[in-house]
């Protein structure tokens, strides 16, 4: 009688440790990512403070942004004084609400700030929002 020797059986097995490993660096990865990432772009504005703040809902207002050193710009865009409400009156023109939110920083002289303000009525903005922050300790 001839023997016949039998192969070993070859079990088929996925290392679970390589994969958990990825998973893991990628979760660290994008909650590193997510932190870091702001809804404003990178423009420094410090904000006034008004205790009767709330947060306004709205469907991606146009913004104009006015820096403490007196700089314009129109949704992170930087423009001129006369052509803000050029830019204004293209920007509304898609904007079947015509709300515009300004963001002033707290230093800028208040001449400038209704400067803007009548430049917005003029290109015919209907809802000007002053953007402040509510104050620490403030609930």
């Amino acid at each position: 009688m001839i023997k016949f020797t039998r192969r070993k059986r070859v079990e088929n097995s996925l290392n679970m440790a390589p994969l958990i490993d990825m998973v893991f660096l990628l979760l660290i990865f994008f909650l590193l990512t997510s932190t870091f990432m702001r809804l404003d772009p990178g423009l420094e504005v410090n904000l006034p403070e008004a205790q009767s703040s709330h947060v306004q809902e709205a469907e991606e207002p146009v913004v104009i942004y006015l820096t403490k050193d007196n700089q314009l710009f129109l949704n992170t865009k930087p423009i001129s004084w006369e052509d803000l409400k050029t830019y204004l009156q293209k920007s509304l023109a898609d904007k079947p609400n015509n709300a515009v939110v300004l963001k002033a920083d707290a230093g800028v002289p208040f001449g400038l700030f209704v400067k803007v303000m009548d430049i917005s009525r003029q290109a015919g903005v209907l809802d000007l929002t002053v953007s402040t922050r509510i104050p620490q300790g403030f609930h």
